[in-house]
C-alpha cells in the first residue's frame, strides 16, 4: 500500500487509544444486563469518553482543527475549514445489548471535502480506511467494492423501518451500525446501503471509504449535516438500486 499520511496516521492512534475504552466496557455491558439500574447509563458515559479521547488525542496533534461529534455538536476552533467529524459509537443500541457489531466512525473534512476516513470495529479487529486519490484498505489491504450486476445477487441493509413490506424484491439487512454497512459495501461484503434522514457523523467516513473503493453515492451537498437522504452502492448495482428507490 502507498504511504499513509500523517493525518491518517493521527487517526489511527486516536482511535486505538479509544477502543481500548470500548473493548474493556464492552466487557462489562454484559454484567449490567441482570443489574436493576441496567447498563444505558453506563454505555451513555463509554460515549462520552471515547468520543472525549479521540477529541484530546486530536487536539493534541492538530490544536486549531475544528470538530462535529453527535455528542458535543460543533466545536469550532481557528480553523473553520478542518474539521473532524466523530461518531464515538457508531452501532450504540447493539453496544447496549450485548451485540458486538458497532464501531468508532472518523473522518476529516477540508474545504467541505473529506480527505481522510477511519472505520475501526475494535471487537473484530477490523479497521478500513481511505484517503482521497489514495485507495480504500481494510486491515492494510486494498478492498473494491463488489462487481455484481444482478440485483438478485446483492445485498443491500438501511435500518429503515418496514424495508421488507417496501422493498420485499431486494435481500436486506438491518444491522444497526450504518459506518460498518458503508465500510462493507467499500469492502465489497455489502453491495448497497440507503437511508433517510441520517446523519453525517454516521456516513463521513464510509463515503470516502466507498468512493474510493470505486463505488458510487449520491450528493450530499444539498442536505444539512442532521438529516441526509443517503445511498451508497457498488458503481456497477448502483443505477438498478436507484431505481428501485424511486419513491423512497
Amino acid at each position: 500500500m502507498n504511504s499513509i499520511s500523517p493525518n491518517l496516521n493521527i487517526m489511527i492512534k486516536a482511535t486505538e487509544k479509544a477502543s481500548k475504552i470500548l473493548i474493556r466496557d464492552f466487557g462489562e455491558v454484559e454484567n449490567l444486563q441482570v443489574k436493576k439500574k441496567g447498563p444505558r447509563d453506563f454505555v451513555t458515559k463509554t460515549d462520552t469518553r471515547v468520543e472525549q479521547i479521540l477529541i484530546e488525542e486530536l487536539t493534541k496533534a492538530k490544536k486549531s482543527y475544528s470538530f462535529l461529534t453527535e455528542e458535543s455538536g460543533k466545536i469550532e476552533n481557528k480553523d473553520k475549514d478542518k474539521i473532524w467529524i466523530i461518531d464515538p459509537i457508531d452501532g450504540t443500541t447493539n453496544f447496549l445489548h450485548g451485540i458486538p457489531h458497532f464501531a468508532i466512525s472518523l473522518a476529516l473534512k477540508v474545504d467541505n471535502e473529506i480527505q481522510s476516513a477511519l472505520i475501526h470495529d475494535p471487537i473484530k479487529n477490523e479497521i478500513f480506511f481511505a484517503e482521497k486519490n489514495n485507495g480504500a484498505y481494510f486491515n492494510n489491504h486494498r478492498v473494491r467494492v463488489s462487481n455484481k450486476s444482478n440485483l438478485e445477487d446483492c445485498l443491500f441493509s438501511s435500518d429503515q423501518e418496514g424495508l421488507k413490506i417496501i422493498f420485499p424484491n431486494l435481500n436486506m439487512r438491518s444491522t444497526g451500525s450504518a459506518a460498518l454497512d458503508l465500510a462493507y459495501v467499500g469492502s465489497g461484503r455489502l453491495d448497497g446501503f440507503f437511508q433517510n434522514k441520517i446523519k453525517l457523523w454516521d456516513i463521513a467516513a464510509g463515503i470516502l471509504i466507498i468512493k474510493e473503493a470505486g463505488g458510487t453515492s449520491n450528493d450530499i451537498v444539498e442536505y444539512n449535516d442532521f438529516s441526509i437522504n443517503f445511498r451508497a452502492a457498488s458503481s456497477s448495482i448502483y443505477s438498478k438500486m436507484m431505481e428501485k428507490l424511486v419513491n423512497f
